[in-house]
């Protein structure tokens, strides 16, 4: 079974970051209830902000160690202004380029808060609503249920309510299917329940930002950088992986490869752009920051309408629900993480990453006024969310209330499990004799994963699959059994999976890709 990783998520309820509370609906006015919810909050540790500050260069220094990440950048956001704006470490291990705050890293899902932000504009404009059918701009779109496709809105697709499984098409892109390929087939995925679900899925947002981009006539790329990045002076922020690539002051990724962080990939975000394949740096996003906290407003000019802005800021969906009654949830709005922090401030936030070598996180609390960004080049260890929560930790009570990066770094292990079926299996010791190998070639179809050849390559079979016809060796296991060893963002080092043919019938089936019952082919 797959397990997707999903180019980067992280709903931290389970560590306490939990986010935003409903509007209470207003009192007669000779009615003492006490105070607003607003404001019935734990005050700010006396000089917390300043200390959080202050400590924030150990911070970063001792997370590094920690994790080994060999790069990061940070920038804090308040009142309005970028208070702090540092660069650490090196671009590449094994080369002496600096981080600065200018370096360009790939933010991974942090594009998706980015994509909400995008659309709110659309919203504000009056090009969209978050409630408009997605089939109103993309017609031909169609999920596995036809009352789900017509009623299917760009919100429920922004808040990851729209029945579609976990990581919904990133098996595709893993095989270099490009957006409108992966899109197009979101069909062929089995639905869960419509709007009382949550599964996290980078291509549900992705059709909901290209059903906004339909609606203003213009690309993704260029409405993006059209409406928010252009206007905030956002230079060196691009949805597109050809910008990122021509920047020369730019993080390589770094891959957690045998216990140690290696620069060894590069990973092409395009298919996923509005979801995961931004690029900036923290001066720029700091500047998008400081529009959120600011209701919208940018240079005394409202960009985007706070209701607009509200709406993605709520909670759409439970992204976390307790386990226990003791535990507070988790929710999701469109786009963003969104909950109540452990003072009952209101804490926005997402995280992003890449196995293959990138981890980042924002999280701002808008009634401190206060936001903080953590780039890092490393894939996920939990070093971006720690150093995050400690310093809002100690900006808010003083001093940090647990181990971050220890908790996080917990989580975050479960992203370098190999997948497989074959994983903890050992060669059989008399296995079962396969058939002439020119029986098992041909060709095999398949609706959602498209043709599988397989192929004879110097006395051994190799199966290729997916439109750069990418090439996977095959060898025998047992009987009509091969083994396949994969390597890429949804495939950590280590993997192996059972190739299974059917003679008779003409079948062939792939474990590691069959999470969801699609991964069988016909000849």
């Amino acid at each position: 079974m797959t397990k997707t990783r999903f180019s980067a998520f992280l709903t931290a309820a389970s560590l306490g970051t939990v986010f935003a509370i409903a509007p209470v609906r207003a009192q007669p006015a000779n009615l003492d209830i006490g105070p607003a919810p607003s404001m019935d909050v734990s005050k700010l540790a006396p000089g917390g902000v300043e200390l959080a500050l202050e400590q924030l260069d150990d911070t970063v220094h001792t997370i590094m160690e920690r994790s080994g990440v060999p790069g990061v950048a940070v920038a804090v956001v308040q009142g309005g202004q970028t208070v702090f704006a540092r660069g650490y470490g090196v671009r590449k291990r094994g080369a002496d380029d600096p981080v600065t705050p200018q370096t360009v890293f790939q933010i991974a899902s942090v594009s998706k808060p980015l994509a909400a932000t995008v659309a709110a504009i659309a919203v504000t404009e009056g090009l969209i609503t978050w409630d408009d059918r997605v089939t109103s701009y993309l017609p031909d779109f169609r999920l596995g249920e036809e009352w789900v496709s017509a009623n299917l809105t760009i919100g429920d697709l922004y808040a990851h309510r729209s029945g579609l499984p976990l990581g919904a098409g990133d098996d595709l892109e893993d095989l270099g299917f490009g957006r409108a390929d992966v899109m197009a087939r979101l069909r062929y995925q089995p639905l869960d329940t419509f709007r009382t679900s949550y599964n996290y899925a980078n291509f549900g947002i992705t059709s909901a930002a290209q059903a906004v981009a339909a609606a203003t006539g213009k690309s993704w790329e260029d409405l993006s950088a059209q409406s928010l990045y252009a206007p905030l002076k956002m230079d060196h922020t691009s949805s597109r992986y050809a910008d990122f690539q021509a920047e020369p002051d730019r993080a390589s990724l770094h891959a957690l490869v045998d216990g140690t962080l290696q620069p060894l990939y590069e990973r092409n975000g395009d298919a996923q752009s509005p979801a995961g394949g931004v690029s900036s740096n923290v001066i720029d996003l700091a500047e998008w920051l400081k529009v959120l906290l600011a209701d919208g407003v940018h240079d005394e000019r409202q960009l985007i309408d706070p209701a607009a802005l509200q709406a993605a800021l709520s909670p759409q969906s439970f992204s976390s629900p307790g386990h226990v009654p003791s535990a507070r949830p988790g929710f999701y709005g469109y786009g963003f993480n969104v909950g109540v922090g452990a003072d009952g401030r209101t804490t926005f936030g997402h995280s992003g990453a890449f196995t293959l070598g990138a981890a980042t996180r924002i999280q701002f609390v808008p009634s401190a006024d206060l936001g903080i960004i953590v780039l890092t080049n490393a894939g996920p260890l939990g070093a971006p969310e720690a150093i995050a929560n400690i310093f809002l930790d100690t900006a808010q009570f003083g001093a940090p209330t647990r181990d971050w990066y220890a908790g996080f770094h917990a989580l975050m292990a479960g992203f370098y499990d190999p997948v497989g079926d074959l994983v903890d299996s050992s060669l059989p010791d008399e296995p079962k004799p396969y058939q002439a190998l020119e029986n098992y070639v041909g060709t095999y179809q398949n609706d959602y994963f498209g043709p599988l050849d397989i192929v004879l390559d110097d006395g051994a079979l190799v199966a290729q699959l997916g439109p750069r016809g990418d090439s996977f060796p095959l060898t025998h296991w047992d009987g009509d059994v091969f083994a396949v060893e994969p390597h890429n963002e949804n495939a950590p080092t280590g993997s192996r999976s059972s190739v299974s043919f059917d003679l008779a019938t003409g079948s062939v089936n792939i474990d590691y890709l069959d999470g969801n019952g699609l991964a069988t082919w016909q000849r």
